[in-house]
Parts: C-alpha cells; structure tokens; sequence
C-alpha cells in the first residue's frame, strides 16, 4: 500500500529547500493518486453499467429522467460518502499521522481510556470486512477490464471464450511477483493512474460536449426525484451506486504513507473531476443511444421468454462503448493496467492490516518480510498472499463475469464503512470533547445512508453476497478465538512462580554460573521465564549476564524512540528490558537491542543466547472455551510462525525450550 515516505518534506526558510519541499508534495500527490486512488478510480467500469441495467430488468423501457437520475445518485454518493465524509471528517482523525480501521479503534479506544466489548467488536468487524473487499477488488475489477474486449471491433464474437482464462492469467501473475516487492513498478502506478484518470475525463467530456442536458444530474433534484418515484427499484439501484465509492476507505488507510494534503489534493484537482466528467460522459452516451438500447435489450429480453432462460444475454458496456473505436483495444490495456494497479493496493492494504492485527494481538503470528529497505510500508506476507490469491481464483471462476461478481461486491465495504462511522462517533464525541448533540448532527447522517447502502446490498445476499459475510464471520470466529485463547494462556502463565521469588530461591542456593550472556523472553517481566526455569531444571547452570526481555506492543502506530527501550537493574547481573513497538512496526529485537546500547545495556552478541519458551497447548475441559474454540486455538497456535522467525532473532543464537500447557 505505501510507496512513499508518510509526510511530504517540511519547507525551510531557503528557495533550495522550499523547492525540494514544492516537489515532494507534488511526488507524494502523484503517488497518492496511483496507490490510493486505484480502486476507486476503476469504478467507472462497472458501476454505471450494473446501475442502469438494474432499471432495464425492472420491465419497462429506461427513460431519459432514469439516465439522469442515476448520474445524480452516483455523483451525490461521491460527494456525501467519499468527499463531505472520509476527505472532510474521517482524515482529521488521524492516529499520530496513521489511518484505517484498526488505527481508528486504537483512537477510539484511547478516546474511552479502556477497550470495551463493543468497541472491540466494532473495530474487528471493520477489519474482517476489509478481507472480502481485498477478495473480490482483484477479481471484479480485472474481469471489468478484461472484458472490454468484447468490444474492440477486430475482436467481437471471438474472444469471448478467452476473456475469464486472460483475467485468471493476469491475476495469477499479478499475486505470483508480490514476493519481488512494488518498488521496482510502484513508481510507475502514479504516473499510469493518472493518465487513466485524465483519460476517463477526456472521454467523459467528449460525450458531455454532445448532450449538455446531462449536467442536470448535478443538481440533486434528480437523485431525489428519481428515488420517490421508483421507491423499490431505487433500493435496488442503489447497491450498484455504491460501486462508484468502493475504495474510499483506501484515503484513510493510505494516510499515514502520503499524508492527508497530498491526498486531498489529489482528490479536488484530479480524481473527483475526472470521475464526475466520465460518468457525466457515460450518461450523455447512453441518452444518444437509448432507443437502440432500449430495443436490443427488449429484442434479448423477448429470445431468453422463448427459450425459458433466467439470465437475459445483453451485452452492455456504455464505458468501453463510448470510446472511438480506434483507441478501445489501447484503452482496455489501459483500464487493464489500472486494474491491476487498484488490486495491487488492496493487496497491500490487506498485508499491512494483517500486521497490524498481529501487533494488536488479534491473530497469531506470521512470516512478515520487507521488500524495501528504505520504506517501512513494503512488506509481503506469503500466507496472506497465497490464501487471497486461491480465493480470487475461486470468486472469478465460480462467478464468470464481473455483472455476476459485482452482486458480491459492496457488503463488506458498506458495513466497514458503517462500523468507521460508529468509532467516528466516539472520536468526535469523547476524544474531540464535541456536546453529544453536535456528534449525532455530524454522524447519524452518514449512518443513515449507510445503512440504507447496506440495506440494499443485503439483497444480493443469495445471489454471491453471502461470500464476504461467510468470510467476514470466519475470521470474526478466528480473532476472537485467538483473543480469548491468548488470554486463557496467560492467566494460566501468570500462576507461575514470580521473578522476585525465584531470584530469592537463588540468592541462598546459588546455581553454578557459566560465562557469557542470557536473554529469556517473556510475555510478563514479573514472571519467570519458562525457559529460564527449564534451563535450571536440567542445566542446573545462569549465565554470568542475564536479561528478562518483554515485548510490548502499544495502541499507536509508532513507538516515540524515548519509549522504545526501558532498561531496569533488576539485580546485580540481571536486566531487565522492556522493548517498546507500535503496531504498524515489525518487532526486530536484535536492532532495537543494539540501539539499547546508546542506553548502557552491554552485551556481546557472538556470546549471547537467546532462550525462548514453546507451549504445546492441549485441551482441557475446564479451559473456559467450547472444545471446538479449544482446538481452533490449538491450530492457530501450531501454525504460527515461531518466535524467532517473528522477532527476527539469529537461529544460530536461539534456544528453544518447550513445555506442556493445558487451556
């Protein structure tokens, strides 16, 4: 997701440096628009499209006012949902420079000065919701872009069968070069992203310049007008309106990386004009053509009675359609290539939410590798990769096309979307010390609407809408398990003996020491280390140095460097050390245990070794879980990268030390 430096340079008092200043904002701006922008941008493929072809399907034919007025619902939808919420409101509540959703439930959480169940719930909800958007993004948008063939002339009627192998091929190869990093091709997405955006504008505006008429829609006037008069169908319509805002969430998540400037920036003077012009554009092409599509479309209506077929075979595409047919088979490699660039970014999002959830405690570790030694946001985590790239395959093999894939799309989005606005609520509220009526006037409006998006998403619940629910559930079901299990382990582990007993125990039957230095890690400083009581258990030996070291992970993105290390003489020859990590950090411990050297911590680490302790966990009855959350744990905790992968600790240095714990 990020593949800039979190804030543009801060101008000085000379022209160089105000210069170098006026050019990374501008950097940080075009980086902005291919990372953030990627997914909404890809939008205009289909969400007009699957808009209007809902009001075909109502029976009758669609009308000049209908063309109009879901132009008016799409751009009114991006000016309240993205523009008056996420750019106005939801930006201003950063996390010390960071944004998303578990950012803003460690703000929220901040704001109520303890986690409580509710927000907890909230904020996991949101997180497992993200899942299914990183799901489907990849498979509808690429098979949006893909299917643009159809109508490039040299090719109608014959690539049909090919366009779902093209799309798979693409997208197998698109998870396949993760592992290679984004910072090879990342800087190029900004670039590509906007000559997309400029194009799509272009376009958009060609058909404007034709039929004026169209900018009635601007008025909302004819969103209103068109929801009274078709009451259920607009409930209906307004599920694929909300495919022009999919992605909004990406300018919050993306802050931390570009910063909340450059991405507002972008917004006002590109992206918002350039989507407004195209479906302005889209909407002009379809009122010059809605004789001869109202008539094609009744003639494939009248063909599927004949042959009792449920599906109508209507081909449809006023986005590729209203192109020249000189430049369409360019612009599908274009729309191609930003399709891609928008999966790249939910991809990334989904790596970068998944290590915040292991900081945050909600999942068991796992493999997290840098793919750039210079921005901390490029990381690739294989499980993750691996696990969405056979989900996206199974989504756009089971679903075919992206008509079918969009009934999926928008539930989880819309109840992500919700569920931001509920910790909004609470950071206005209680962190903004804002009057309780002021945080309802500015909120419940929003949660109006969602909640109508939601509504109206929940109808294609049976139609493919059941995938992100079903997805969002398992890993709801996987994050409390881990949670609660967690705890369970260490309530169990705070039984242990207490470090201050132990050292007692030691100071009048003194062990024999051997030379060199000892850290044990452990998950409470007052606690002895399991490993450490093994290692007398059966070496009967301490080292002449010894470190009890914790770490710990805090509710902030980033750890400030006065608190990274805590360093405490605990007694002659024995430290202990608190490491200190935000949860947008990868915890590496020998680093950070090097810095702590500038903090009087001194050791060799050629002749350092670190013990470690690994719990086999068995069942137990008496746990305080059901015995199917007993064994879910189990395998989450099995499966687990080991600690000295996770803390990037020297194998060669490491011991690990097991014992048996029942939970």
């Amino acid at each position: 997701m990020a593949q800039a430096p979190a804030e543009a340079p801060q101008p000085n008092n000379t022209s160089t440096g105000g210069a170098h200043a006026h050019a990374g904002f501008w950097a940080l701006v075009l980086g902005s628009i291919g990372v953030v922008y990627g997914d909404i941008g890809t939008s205009p493929l289909y969400a007009f499209k699957e808009s209007f072809l809902h009001v075909m399907q109502d029976g009758t034919e669609a009308s000049r006012a209908e063309v109009i007025g879901i132009v008016s619902l799409i751009f009114w939808a991006l000016m309240i949902v993205v523009t008056l919420k996420y750019i106005v409101f939801v930006m201003q509540m950063d996390n010390k420079g960071e944004g998303g959703t578990l950012s803003l439930m460690a703000l929220a959480q901040r704001a109520l000065g303890k986690r409580t169940p509710l927000l907890f719930l909230i904020g996991v909800i949101g997180a497992s919701m993200f899942y299914g958007d990183a799901l489907i993004t990849p498979a509808v948008s690429v098979l949006s872009a893909v299917e643009g063939l159809k109508v490039v002339p040299a090719l109608e009627g014959r690539i049909d069968p090919l366009i779902l192998p093209i799309a798979v091929g693409i997208l197998i190869g698109l998870f396949a070069v993760q592992a290679r990093g984004t910072g090879a091709v990342g800087r190029f997405f900004g670039p590509i992203t906007a000559i997309w955006f400029v194009t799509m504008g272009a376009l958009g505006a060609m058909h404007l310049m034709r039929d004026p008429s169209i900018l009635e829609a601007l008025s909302p006037v004819n969103a209103i007008t068109f929801m009274i008069e078709h009451r259920f169908l607009t409930f209906v319509v307004l599920g694929s309106v909300f495919l022009a805002v999919t992605g909004a969430e990406a300018l919050y998540a993306d802050m931390g990386h570009f910063g909340r400037r450059p991405i507002r920036t972008a917004w006002v003077g590109l992206v918002l004009p350039a989507l407004t012009l195209n479906y302005l554009g889209q909407g002009a092409f379809v009122l010059s053509q809605l004789d001869a599509i109202n008539f094609e479309y009744g003639v494939a209506r009248d063909a599927a009675r004949e042959l009792g077929a449920t599906r109508i075979a209507f081909e449809f595409n006023p986005f590729f359609e209203m192109a020249p047919d000189m430049i369409r088979l360019p612009l599908v490699v274009l729309a191609t290539a930003a399709a891609v660039i928008a999966s790249q970014a939910v991809i990334s999002g989904a790596f970068s939410l998944t290590q915040q959830a292991i900081q945050l405690g909600l999942l068991p570790r796992m493999e997290i590798r840098r793919t750039s030694e210079t921005q901390a946001g490029q990381i690739y985590m294989p499980q993750i990769n691996w696990m969405l790239l056979a989900g996206v395959l199974v989504l756009a093999l089971a679903f075919g096309s992206s008509t079918r894939l969009a009934a999926a799309y928008g539930i989880s989005i819309t109840a992500e979307m919700l569920m931001s606005t509920c910790m909004m609520f609470i950071v206005i509220w209680k962190l903004w010390k804002r009057p309780l009526w002021l945080a309802l006037l500015i909120v419940v409006p929003f949660a109006i609407i969602e909640i109508i998006f939601l509504s109206s998403n929940l109808q294609r619940v049976l139609s493919g809408g059941f995938v992100p629910i079903l997805l969002a559930i398992g890993l709801l079901i996987v994050m409390w398990t881990w949670v609660r299990g967690t705890r369970l382990l260490s309530e169990t582990t705070r039984r242990d003996e207490p470090l201050a007993k132990l050292f007692e125990t030691l100071s009048h039957h003194p062990p024999h020491r051997v030379r060199g230095a000892a850290i044990f890690l452990t998950g409470d400083p007052d606690i002895a280390p399991a490993a450490l009581m093994h290692n007398l258990k059966h070496n009967q030996v301490l080292h002449e140095q010894i470190i009890i070291l914790t770490v710990k992970t805090i509710n902030a993105p980033r750890a400030p460097e006065s608190e990274r290390v805590k360093i405490e003489d605990y007694m002659p020859d024995v430290k202990r050390v608190i490491l200190t990590f935000g949860f947008m950090e990868t915890p590496n411990v020998v680093k950070a245990l090097t810095e702590a050297r500038k903090h009087g911590l001194k050791f060799d680490i050629m002749k350092t070794s670190f013990f470690l302790s690994r719990r086999t966990i068995v069942p137990s009855e008496k746990s305080g879980m059901p015995l199917w959350q007993d064994h879910l744990f189990i395998f989450l905790a099995r499966n687990a990268t080991n600690a000295t992968d996770f803390f990037h600790i020297p194998s060669g240095r490491a011991v690990e030390l097991g014992n048996q714990v029942m939970v």
